[in-house]
């Protein structure tokens, strides 16, 4: 099953470093910064950024997971943690795959 066919689950463990590699190879454009699944996403104007941003509200909503979004104009940058693991779960990782689904621009 890939990731975006995963659901979020309540409880879960964080993720080692020797994992990291092929769940981030499992998205498309994703990046760890700073302990945090980071991803730039840009667009040609203010209404596909809005557009974005309340697509992956639904899907934050849906899987009771919430990234931390910075918008402007043009771009969102979008980045998941897990806050009960103080780092990084395969929740984050469902998360962005489920982004990377949308028929979104990067």
């Amino acid at each position: 099953m890939s990731l975006a066919q995963e659901r979020c689950l309540a409880t879960v463990d964080p993720i080692s470093v020797e994992a990291l590699p092929s769940l981030l190879d499992q998205l498309n454009g994703w990046v760890v910064e700073e302990g945090k699944l980071v991803k730039l996403h840009r667009f040609a104007n203010y209404y596909e950024t809005l557009a974005f941003v309340n697509a992956l509200a639904w899907i934050a909503h849906r899987e009771d997971h919430h990234p931390e979004m910075y918008v402007t104009y043009n771009s969102c940058k979008v980045e998941f943690a897990t806050h009960s693991v103080d780092g990084l779960s395969r929740n984050d990782f469902i998360c962005a795959a489920k982004v990377d689904a949308l028929d979104f621009p990067a």
